[in-house]
């Protein structure tokens, strides 16, 4: 999709842990990004290749002046209430990620924004049996409204590629890692790359129970992964299983524990459910001949940039 027009792009929830990521990486290749969020710092993307927009996708008419100010070829949409808060506030929820996505597909019919690539979820699929290798043909059964929702926006989508022709696909993800996720929920996603360096004693929480498999991907693969669909010349699929590794905590805890003595990582006795255990990501990985770093690699070259960091100069 690199003609003129699309090498501008607008990526809703943009402030957020992987937005930030998907925008540091369309920069680095030459795109214009239009940073849309509920909430703007300024500081980060202080360059000519940025235009940062405050704006609430649930109002249509705010959405629209966006897209009445730029000529967009391409969106990566992000925005989300996330399940806990989904789950305290339905209203809320309902509001941003359904009637927020269907505002963002009808602005993106009418200004002739081609490809749209939507951050979707493995909660699609719900809990599975802990043997299960789920693919995208498994059947849809999400169990809580922020499932829901990503399943009706595929849906949706789907009917837009079919009856206007928009080049929608969408990326199921799984659990995102990696520094900077500012989450008050689960905080350890960050903190197992965040606390590396620790000079003293401290501990992480893990909630599961430490025979559970959960499906984790790096920030930087998520940010790659959603960039590639956006540039593929034609993508093949209207959905793709996002490449996750599954994970068991025990392994988790003994391979952040053993790259610094100083750190303890507890564990809780939830299971992981909602999601599943064991990923099929085999169309998105041969397709785009895609390749992510293994959870264990990355933690290991986070604690190396931070020794490089913390060393005397």
């Amino acid at each position: 999709m690199d003609t003129d027009r699309n090498r501008t792009v607008l990526i809703t929830g943009a402030r957020g842990f992987i937005g930030r990521a998907v925008g540091k990486l369309l920069r680095r290749a030459g795109y214009r990004v239009i940073s849309v969020d509920t909430a703007t710092t300024g500081a980060e993307d202080d360059c000519e290749s940025v235009r940062e927009i405050v704006c609430d996708i649930g109002d249509g008419s705010e959405l629209r002046h966006v897209f009445e100010s730029e000529a967009i070829g391409g969106i990566v949409h992000l925005a989300a209430i996330l399940p806990t808060a989904a789950q305290r506030e339905p209203a809320l929820a309902t509001r941003v990620n359904i009637d927020g996505s269907v505002h963002l597909l009808e602005m993106a019919r009418q200004f002739g924004a081609r490809r749209f690539v939507f951050g979707s979820s493995l909660s699609i699929y719900g809990t599975c049996a802990a043997e299960r290798v789920v693919s995208e043909a498994y059947p849809a059964a999400p169990e809580d409204l922020y499932g829901a929702a990503k399943l009706y926006v595929e849906r949706l989508g789907q009917a837009y590629r079919e009856r206007h022709g928009m080049e929608f696909v969408s990326l199921r993800i799984g659990r995102v890692v990696g520094p900077g996720a500012r989450s008050a929920t689960s905080a350890w996603r960050s903190e197992i790359f965040e606390f590396l360096n620790a000079s003293h004693a401290i501990e992480i929480t893990v909630p599961y129970v430490g025979t559970e498999r959960i499906l984790l991907v790096h920030v930087d693969d998520a940010a790659r992964m959603l960039v590639t669909l956006l540039r593929a010349t034609s993508p093949a699929h209207l959905v793709y299983n996002a490449v996750c590794e599954s994970v068991t905590v025990t392994d988790l805890k003994r391979e952040v524990e053993a790259l610094n003595s100083n750190i303890r990582v507890g564990l809780g006795e939830e299971f992981a459910v909602g999601n599943p255990r064991l990923l099929d990501s085999d169309r998105f990985r041969q397709e785009f001949d895609f390749a992510t770093v293994p959870i264990a690699e990355q933690l290991r070259r986070s604690a190396h940039r931070s020794g490089l960091e913390d060393a005397p100069r």
